[in-house]
């Protein structure tokens, strides 16, 4: 059974954690405007020195999501808690592919992700040993149809997902992610090495996480709360993200149970 935390507030079970992990886009922020009553409940953690990281599935290294926090108006202070996917993702490309060609499915922004070695992107994927998707490119933000349409030569070759998140609200509007596109090279027969959650290296990498009681807070059952469950991690679901409508609609229980996840909580917006 989950329990609302609407009326107790985070401050009533924040005693029972030793870290957290709180995702960004949907709990902090929704690309637009800061959520200032999560940042209270940031600033009460820290007086508590409880350990926290705010992760996220930003195919961009920290800097870059730490710069976007900070110009939505984010507390200095909690700038340094921030960890992205394309972190993750990063690491891995440094020990593994740093010579090898790739080719790039994605907008030009996420360009400072593989900035350190941009010599190896090629325009031709015929050439790339590997794919690399950060997301959509900026003139096929809707059709799937076309990833599978140029991707359907290239089954062969890895695809390194840097966001595994299928869709995101900025505002009021929403926008597939690079998730959507992987989801998609995987029904081709494609196989997809995945950084960011569920996944648990992202986790790993973020913080020491060994022999301590977690929880995790986010607002997309498939990321932040199945994530949560594969590694044992308790969760808060935050209902007003990603699941807003399918949660009025269907309750928490119902809407948790089709997507195959548990949550231990759920509040309306991250509150103290």
């Amino acid at each position: 059974m989950t329990k609302n935390l609407d009326k107790e507030g985070l401050r009533s079970i924040a005693h029972k954690y030793e870290l957290f992990y709180v995702d960004i886009w949907g709990v902090v922020h929704n690309g637009i405007n800061i959520y200032e009553n999560a940042i209270i409940a940031l600033k009460e953690m820290l007086k508590l020195k409880k350990d926290f990281v705010l992760l996220t599935n930003a195919p961009r290294p920290n800097k870059n999501v730490r710069n976007f926090c900070e110009k939505l108006g984010m507390d200095k202070a909690l700038l340094n808690y921030v960890f992205t996917s394309g972190e993750a993702a990063l690491s891995y490309l440094r020990k593994n592919l740093f010579s090898a060609k790739f080719f790039h499915v994605g907008p030009p922004r996420d360009f400072d992700l593989f900035s350190d070695f941009k010599k190896n992107k090629t325009n031709n994927i015929e050439d790339a040993s590997y794919l690399l998707c950060t997301g959509l490119f900026d003139d096929q933000k809707i059709d799937l149809n076309f990833y599978k349409d140029i991707l359907e030569g290239s089954v062969s070759k890895k695809m390194i997902c840097t966001n595994p998140d299928l869709i995101v609200d900025k505002g009021n509007v929403r926008e597939l992610c690079a998730g959507s596109v992987a989801m998609v090279f995987e029904k081709m027969g494609g196989e997809v090495i995945y950084f960011g959650k569920p996944y648990p290296e992202v986790y790993n990498q973020s913080i020491d996480n060994k022999n301590k009681k977690i929880l995790s807070i986010g607002d997309n059952l498939n990321t932040d709360i199945k994530g949560a469950n594969l590694l044992n991690y308790d969760s808060l679901i935050i209902s007003n993200g990603i699941h807003q409508s399918e949660i009025k609609e269907k309750g928490i229980e119902a809407t948790s149970k089709s997507y195959e996840a548990i949550c231990n909580y759920i509040q309306s917006e991250l509150k103290w």
